[in-house]
C-alpha cells in the first residue's frame, strides 16, 4: 500500500511530477490506489483552499477513514508524543492490518516524522518510485 502523508498530499496537488506520474499509473492498475488517511486531506485542505476538491477528482485515490478504533489509538499517539494527528493517522494506516497486509511505503516530504520501522520515502530523493 501506498500512503501519502499531508506534505506528499500538498504536493500532488500543486503538481509534483513523479507523484502525478505514479498517480497515473496507480489509476492504469485495476484494484490498486493511492492512499490518502481523512486527516492528511483535511489539513492540505486547511492550508490550501481547494486542494481536497482538486485531489478527489483524481483517479486511483482512496480516502482512509478515521474510524472508532482509529481515533482512540491515535488519540493515544498524538499524547504520547509521535506526532500530529495527521501524522499519527499515517502511522496508523501504515502500519499492518489483516485488511492491509504487508509493509506500506508512506509518501512524504518529512521523512523524520516517521519513527524506525516505517518505510518514509522523500518524494523529492533522487530516483524515487524509479523517477529522476
Amino acid at each position: 500500500m501506498i500512503i501519502l502523508d499531508t506534505s506528499a498530499t500538498l504536493a500532488l496537488a500543486h503538481g509534483h511530477e513523479a507523484l502525478h506520474r505514479l498517480a497515473d499509473n496507480v489509476a492504469r492498475t485495476p484494484g490498486d490506489w493511492l492512499h490518502i488517511p481523512a486527516l492528511c486531506l483535511m489539513r492540505a485542505e486547511e492550508s490550501d483552499e481547494g486542494v481536497g476538491t482538486r485531489l478527489l477528482a483524481l483517479p486511483g485515490i482512496h480516502i482512509d477513514p478515521l474510524g472508532q478504533a482509529a481515533a482512540v489509538t491515535m488519540g493515544g499517539m498524538v499524547r504520547d508524543g509521535w506526532g500530529g494527528s495527521d501524522t499519527c493517522q499515517v502511522i496508523y494506516v501504515a502500519t499492518p492490518h489483516l485488511e492491509s497486509g504487508g509493509m506500506s511505503i508512506i509518501l512524504t516530504g518529512r521523512e523524520a516524522d516517521y519513527p524506525p520501522g516505517f518505510l518514509a520515502i522523500d518524494i523529492d530523493s533522487p530516483g524515487m518510485l524509479g523517477f529522476r
